[in-house]
């Protein structure tokens, strides 16, 4: 009797089925998982240091009053276009309170209010528009009114709040809603998997106001951080939660299991670093302050920076960013609803022959 193996049993596999048994094995996606990861810890902290390690001044916006267009006047803001990289972006006002209406308007990051025939220079800050701009300006101005022979003074018109002195409270509340905004669908999505479409909006609203109010009271009734007007940053918060959480949702209905990728470069690796909130627009690389914009993390940052310190004088694009994002992502959700992995059958679906 022959010991030679025989039959399709008895051969060894080949190559090719072999593969396709470690495609149909749980090791397949841990395996893609571990690269992902990787791939993903490296973005996270490159895109973070890029736009964060190193601000560069690449447009200030600024208002001039005053005499300006006398020879120690101009002296000295061409040494600030020169120390600055000629990043400063000059706006000529016929006085001063047109000025300070522009920084309101957050049009303008500071004035150089020029006086006595441009012998000196008073440099009107606006902390609350900006924080790192604000810091570089402070350092720059005076050591060029030394080198063009200027008398420089140096004033804070919009300080920050005294609980959060380095402006970035109100990055770290919007980035609490955005994080928390899809993590929350996540979990629906694992622990509610039987959700119908409608309820899973429902639930996502519900998350979404409770949560934006727990951020708001925490951050101001407990902690003091920051005097927030209360109602209008409870609703942002909660908007930027939906907004993020539909998102997800969206994703996850197009591509299934792997709609944290997308969802996690969208927001995190691309939303927030660019968002102005840690580092001013300013100071970010020209593209991602453009960019940033566009996208629910500094929207929410921008819709709440003028809440908290320029009431009166709040735009509407960033609201328009976040209800854009939110219609978007639910009408995808609700077009598409057939193929969320989570949704259970209607009554209809039980009631058909």
């Amino acid at each position: 009797m022959s010991d030679e193996p025989h039959g399709v049993h008895g051969r060894a596999p080949t190559l090719a089925e072999r593969w396709q048994r470690f495609r149909q094995s749980p090791w397949w996606p841990a395996v893609v998982l571990v690269f992902i990861l990787s791939a993903a810890a490296a973005l996270f902290a490159g895109s973070y240091t890029y736009t964060m390690a190193n601000p560069t001044p690449h447009s200030i916006p600024s208002a001039v009053v005053g005499s300006y267009q006398q020879a120690r006047g101009k002296a000295f803001l061409d040494g600030m276009e020169k120390a600055l990289h000629a990043s400063v972006k000059v706006h000529t006002y016929g006085s001063t309170a047109e000025a300070r209406e522009a920084v309101d308007d957050q049009k303008v990051f500071v004035i150089f209010d020029v006086r006595d025939d441009g012998r000196s220079v008073v440099v009107d800050l606006s902390s609350a528009s900006g924080a790192t701009v604000a810091q570089v300006l402070q350092e720059t101005a005076p050591a060029v009114g030394e080198q063009t022979g200027v008398a420089v003074t140096v004033r804070d018109v919009k300080p920050l709040q005294e609980g959060d002195p380095r402006g970035l409270a109100i990055f770290y509340i919007s980035l609490a809603a955005v994080i928390i905004g899809f993590v929350g669908a996540i979990q629906l999505s694992v622990h509610a998997r039987a959700l119908t479409p409608l309820e899973r909006i429902a639930f996502t609203v519900a998350y979404a106001l409770l949560g934006g109010f727990a951020i708001a009271a925490t951050v101001d009734w407990l902690l003091g951080a920051l005097d927030l007007p209360f109602v209008e940053s409870w609703l942002i918060l909660a908007l930027t939660m939906f907004a993020s959480g539909m998102v997800f949702t969206m994703f996850n209905t197009l591509i299934g299991r792997w709609a944290m990728l997308p969802t996690w470069g969208l927001m995190v690796i691309l939303g927030n670093p660019s968002s102005g909130g840690a580092v001013s627009w300013p100071l970010l690389p020209s593209a991602l302050g453009l960019i940033g914009r566009w996208l629910p993390p500094g929207a929410s940052v921008n819709a709440q920076h003028t809440a908290v310190y320029f009431p009166g004088h709040q735009h509407l694009l960033p609201f328009l960013v976040l209800a854009g994002w939110a219609l978007l992502s639910c009408a995808v959700f609700w077009t598409w609803r057939h193929r969320h992995p989570g949704s259970r059958p209607s009554r209809s679906s039980h009631a058909a022959p």
